[in-house]
């Protein structure tokens, strides 16, 4: 037989039936129908070719399958799709398309799969569906034929015990599915503690699987069992293994004078770090001198990460896991062990501190005559916080303000020609909560960013484009390079046009006609409103409009701050893509060939699922708070404005504090209302009541609901 006869049928094996089954070189033989000796090594052989193809992937020791994104129409023969599955709490459930998913402006349709064709599909699961023959006008239809991929290994949510039977309810509505838990799987859990599952078993046919406790987190309501349960629920580990630990506590911390010989050294230049008052990690500093030939050096000095960390030892499996450090309202959870993001690569004043660094000579109107990128030695010479240099920008003097002053005229410099080159001008509002010993809200505030906050900013971003530029992009005497870029696509265009038709009637004028003339008109909007409710409002729905910036190996610029090379290189501790940046720049100023694609892309894939991972994990966090902010607070009255619309009710934000509730529907019984989708609007058919997105309102607290992370509120009239 022939070997691209054999080929195809080694793909064939592995796509028949259950395509997610894993086989060994021998199995796969016997169900290609080859049984010689010779026919086993032929085959052996074609599947480590597809396994550093990509078209197989391997699975445990020894086996193999078919990699999900080589399955389509022309290798299987019938219409699949790959995507993630969307469960809804009203009962509905959809397909969304890998493609559409990462956030580019796919114009692909969901396809929805009726309960009886989920099969044993969860929330979130990447699935392969196959695709019914659709009928015109109608959506797509289709069965889920196979899970790829759990989406959680880990699920979060109450034991209830009832007549000697438990099950588990989960915290997530999406998650439709009661699971049975048996009694020698219960690890000690009583009626309504609140517990993390696996499943263990689920019998095709059967509509409720089988689960175990694998940890107790304790009672419901309780401020640590609701944080980790959050972190749980969105894959984070509550803590280190303990082979992760035990390998950082063998990293030597002692720099040895040949690694100093072999870097430059930046110890005799000023240099200093600026971060917020109560941060713990230091990942970058700034280093600044002036040049006889009247030139600004500008250094932007980075953690040396990849310098303890070494690819696949267990640190770093564990970091590539977690993707990136989770910020909750009351904590860090870190990508590194404490040893390494608050220690050895933490950039302390007055030690030196290994780092990668990009260095640039500026001329006063911030052009660069020169960069270099490589690995430095620093010792800083300050801590500043970002209000004690916001304090020296303001006032033009204080400790080191010479340095500071000429920094901050560099970044306004960069600010400006960012705009003018058509970047977007987002600034969004932070909410911060002051909290007691106990981590009880006491008080919120908004974090406000000023030029302290520019300052950084721009540096870190002009590390960022150089670094991209440098390692990503194609010259006419080199080959092609696999990098890791930090991508934003444009917005998207259905959502695009409802926006732009919603603030033309406030009287604002959005040009989509090229990109240079849509950031210009959403620029000049947002600074005709700034510092009203009208900002709130447009500046959160100019974000629904926007695609969602990812990590890829395809580089497609980034739209929003209107960069054609762009990447994450500032921050290794706490970001494994930039790990990987470090690493990739490493090889490549060295002279090293490009690494593997489709690896890579798969390792930017899972990156950017842990990103959202841990942004959902952050907003859970603050409306947890938020709901216990407004616990002791039931029947006090707020100004509010109307922050959302939907077919549940009306959403409205509180002025003062930020906290976001809803107004049921149900209780808008003073006329007939039905939606306008279009102008963001409740309308009232008979008596001209309209609630529109962003209205001024006053609201009465009726019930927060801790344990949902809910709150109900009730329209006074003013």
């Amino acid at each position: 037989m022939k070997s691209d006869n054999l080929g195809n049928k080694i793909i064939e094996v592995l796509s028949r039936g259950n395509a997610g089954a894993k086989y060994n070189y021998k199995q796969i033989s016997a169900k290609a129908g080859v049984f010689d000796k010779q026919g086993r090594e032929k085959i052996k052989e074609i599947i480590e070719d597809f396994v550093e193809a990509r078209i197989l992937l391997k699975a445990g020791r020894g086996h193999y399958k078919i990699n999900p994104k080589y399955l389509s129409k022309e290798t299987t023969g019938r219409n699949y799709i790959i995507g993630r599955l969307e469960m809804k709490a009203g009962g509905s459930a959809f397909v969304i398309s890998e493609k559409k998913a990462a956030g580019t402006n796919a114009e692909e349709e969901d396809v929805f799969v009726a309960d009886g064709n989920l099969g044993n599909a969860l929330h979130n699961d990447l699935v392969k569906v196959m695709v019914f023959p659709s009928r015109k006008g109608k959506r797509p239809e289709g069965q889920v034929v196979e899970i790829i991929e759990r989406s959680q290994k880990q699920i979060v949510g109450n034991l209830h015990i009832n007549k000697g039977i438990a099950y588990f309810v989960a915290d997530n509505p999406n998650f439709r599915r009661d699971v049975l838990i048996p009694g020698r799987s219960l690890k000690g859990a009583r009626n309504g503690d609140k517990v993390i599952i696996r499943i263990v078993d689920w019998e095709a046919g059967t509509r409720s699987p089988l689960g175990e406790v694998i940890h107790v987190l304790g009672k419901p309501g309780d401020n640590e069992v609701e944080m980790q349960a959050i972190l749980a629920d969105n894959d984070f580990p509550l803590g280190f293994p303990e082979n992760v630990e035990q390998e950082a506590a063998k990293i030597d911390s002692r720099i040895s004078e040949q690694e100093i010989m072999r870097r430059r050294d930046f110890r005799q230049i000023t240099t200093f770090t600026i971060d917020p008052a109560d941060a713990k990690d230091f990942d970058d500093a700034i280093s600044y001198e002036r040049l006889d030939n009247g030139l600004h050096r500008v250094g932007i000095h980075i953690a040396d990460v990849s310098f303890y960390v070494k690819p696949d030892s267990d640190i770093d499996k564990e970091a590539y896991l977690r993707g990136t450090s989770v910020y909750l309202v009351d904590r860090t959870i870190p990508m590194l062990p404490e040893v390494l993001c608050n220690n050895l690569c933490s950039l302390r004043p007055h030690e030196d501190k290994l780092c990668f660094s990009a260095v640039f000579d500026l001329d006063d109107n911030a052009k660069i005559h020169k960069e270099w990128f490589g690995h430095t030695v620093i010792n800083s010479d300050r801590r500043f916080n970002y209000d004690e240099v916001q304090e020296i920008i303001e006032q033009k003097q204080g400790e080191m303000s010479d340095v500071i002053l000429q920094l901050h005229q560099l970044a306004q410099i960069l600010r400006k020609k960012r705009f003018d080159n058509n970047a977007i001008n987002f600034e969004t509002e932070e909410v911060k909560f002051k909290l007691d010993e106990n981590s009880k809200p006491i008080g919120v505030y908004l974090k406000v960013q000023k030029e302290a906050n520019f300052l950084i900013e721009e540096m870190m971003l002009l590390a960022n484009r150089r670094v991209a530029e440098k390692a990503g992009k194609r010259t006419a005497r080199q080959l092609p390079r696999t990098f890791v870029f930090r991508v934003h696509d444009e917005p998207l265009s259905d959502k695009l046009e409802t926006f732009k038709n919603f603030v033309q009637k406030l009287g604002y004028e959005l040009k989509t006609s090229s990109h240079k003339a849509f950031t210009n008109s959403m620029n000049q909007m947002f600074e005709k409103v700034k510092g009203s409710n009208e900002y709130n409002m447009l500046s959160k729905l100019s974000i629904r409009i926007m695609a969602r910036a990812v990590y890829s190996t395809d580089n497609i610029g980034h739209y929003g701050l209107a960069f054609p090379y762009y990447t994450h290189f500032t921050s290794p501790i706490r970001r494994y893509p930039d790990l990987m940046v470090h690493r990739l720049l490493d090889q490549y100023l060295a002279g090293k060939p490009s690494v593997n694609k489709s690896q890579y892309e798969e390792y930017c894939q899972h990156c950017s699922q842990m990103e959202q991972k841990a942004t959902d994990a952050e907003r859970k966090s603050v409306k947890f708070k938020q709901a216990e902010y407004l616990a002791d607070k039931i029947g006090q009255i707020f100004d509010a404005t109307v922050s959302g619309i939907s077919k549940w009710g009306v959403y409205a934000e509180l002025d003062e504090s930020k906290c976001e509730g809803m107004i049921p529907m149900r209780t808008f019984d003073d006329d007939f209302y039905y939606i306008d989708e279009d102008n963001y609007t409740l309308v009232g058919l008979h008596h001209g009541h309209d609630i529109r997105f962003g209205d001024s309102i006053k609201v009465k607290v009726v019930e927060v609901d801790l344990l949902r992370k809910q709150m109900t509120f009730e329209r006074v009239d003013s």
